[in-house]
């Protein structure tokens, strides 16, 4: 999985939650092949940094800044990555507001494949229907709608404040090449920094001084001298492309005498160059961290929240899931349980679990029930937040509890018959009794939740038929 190369990710998390997850050792290997060949994974795997490339490439214009300027600009990523560090000592998991693959992730599962999903069967529609395609095509059809990855329309509730989230995050590449990545992305500093030591080095012999890889080099790592920045460098190779003379090359090791612009490879940048962080800035840095990790704490689970109420109990989360506070420091937002639910029923939630559950995968019944047979979002949750639970197991799990209103339910305050729910609970007892009433003469059935036998998978409030409030609903 994707998320397992990701330090930013499995090493604070782990911090925060005192636990160890399964990537360590993938993301300790990625650190060391960081080492060993430089910042490879920010110029040639990362999706989120293609992605800004791409959309920088439609602007024709591009802002050059000078070292002084680039310098300033690129210690902000470090701050950023400090604060995590302190948040995560303090137990609070603050990594996957920045981190690229997760803010990536979430964008696909949310906002693109239920985009391309709805275009694909709006397309089979207007075909179907304007051509008279009834009959093998409209059975293809019904097959991928049928299947497992087939083209159900997904609705992701709040998904346009995710958009608009990565749409802001992408757009700025209209105003500096790769302004995330030098500015602001704590991963790429991780990157940054263990890729100073790295063997490849880049080296320019019979350089013209025409100014050309400084211009055009994405990261601003290229110094106006010619000399760069090598825990910026993302070995993209466009300075070797673009040299007019072919004067610059990458090389392993290289050797001190080489003719280059100074007497040693211009890889090894002077002390001060690289945007350090000075011993006062530091310490202010340090204290304000210090100050707002204890305040989102106390804001979270302290006091304040005392005054505004706990709202966390109203949200039903996925079959398994740790505890509360658990649940929302480790949950990293990726969106990949929302994406693989076959019901639809995990939706992202706002505030309705607070500031501090923003975006975390809830349960909403009345769009879809949790599927008795499915322990998917378990196999697939990167951090453990929702446990890996073999499907035995995950059947008896408990969500919530079903609760019938008796003043809107149909056989309680109509007596007329209605046994949905009782027929949609998939527990082989039936979770959901049956209780043979007389009024009048007249014999009917009301229903009765089995407290000991049910889940609150929410099959019943799912098919039950009263509106516009359902009649029976799950609580936490």
């Amino acid at each position: 999985m994707i998320f397992k190369i990701d330090p930013l990710v499995v090493f604070f998390t782990s911090l925060s939650e005192r636990v160890i997850l399964p990537g360590v050792i993938v993301s300790v290997v990625m650190l060391i092949l960081t080492g060993i060949l430089g910042r490879f994974f920010c110029g040639w795997v990362c999706p989120l940094g293609r992605l800004i490339d791409l959309v920088g490439a439609f602007k024709t214009k591009k802002r050059i800044l000078n070292d002084a300027q680039n310098k300033r600009i690129r210690r902000f990523k470090y701050f950023i990555l400090g604060s995590v560090v302190i948040a995560a000592i303090f137990g609070v998991q603050v990594a996957w507001l920045y981190d690229p693959l997760v803010i990536t992730a979430r964008f696909i599962s949310l906002n693109c494949i239920p985009g391309v999903t709805f275009l694909i069967d709006k397309c089979f529609v207007w075909v179907i229907q304007n051509f008279n395609l009834y009959g093998s095509v409209y059975d293809f059809y019904r097959t991928l709608k049928a299947s497992f990855l087939g083209i159900n329309i997904y609705y992701f509730a709040n998904s346009t404040a995710i958009f608009t989230f990565f749409f802001v995050v992408v757009i700025f590449a209209l105003s500096m090449t790769r302004i995330w990545c030098r500015m602001l992305c704590p991963l790429g500093a991780i990157y940054g920094l263990t890729s100073k030591p790295a063997f490849m080095e880049r080296v320019v012999d019979g350089c013209i001084q025409c100014g050309k890889c400084h211009q055009h080099c994405r990261m601003g790592a290229i110094k106006e001298g010619a000399g760069y920045v090598k825990g910026e460098c993302i070995l993209c190779m466009d300075c070797v492309y673009d040299c007019p003379v072919g004067a610059e090359k990458f090389v392993w090791l290289p050797k001190r005498t080489s003719s280059s612009i100074s007497p040693r490879p211009v890889g090894k940048e002077t002390t001060g160059s690289g945007g350090n962080i000075s011993r006062r800035n530091f310490l202010i840095f340090f204290v304000i961290s210090i100050c707002s990790a204890s305040f989102w704490k106390s804001l979270v689970w302290g006091e304040v929240r005392a005054v505004t109420g706990d709202s966390s109990g109203s949200v039903i989360r996925p079959p398994g899931a740790l505890k509360e506070r658990e649940f929302v420091d480790r949950c990293i937002r990726c969106g990949n349980c929302m994406k693989v639910c076959i019901t639809n029923g995990l939706q992202p939630v706002m505030m309705q679990a607070g500031i501090e559950g923003v975006w975390t995968p809830a349960l909403m019944p009345e769009i879809g029930a949790c599927e008795y047979n499915c322990n998917l979002c378990g196999n697939v949750c990167p951090t453990g937040a929702i446990p890996k639970l073999p499907l035995e197991i995950k059947k008896k799990a408990k969500l919530g509890m079903a609760y019938v209103d008796k003043s809107i339910c149909i056989p309680w305050k109509h007596q007329d018959e209605c046994i949905v729910c009782e027929e949609q609970c998939p527990i082989p007892d039936k979770a959901i009794k049956l209780e043979e009433t007389v009024v009048g003469g007249r014999r009917f059935l009301q229903p009765v939740v089995d407290k000991d036998l049910c889940t609150g998978c929410g099959k019943c409030q799912y098919a039950c038929p009263v509106r516009p409030v359902r009649a029976i609903v799950i609580k936490v």
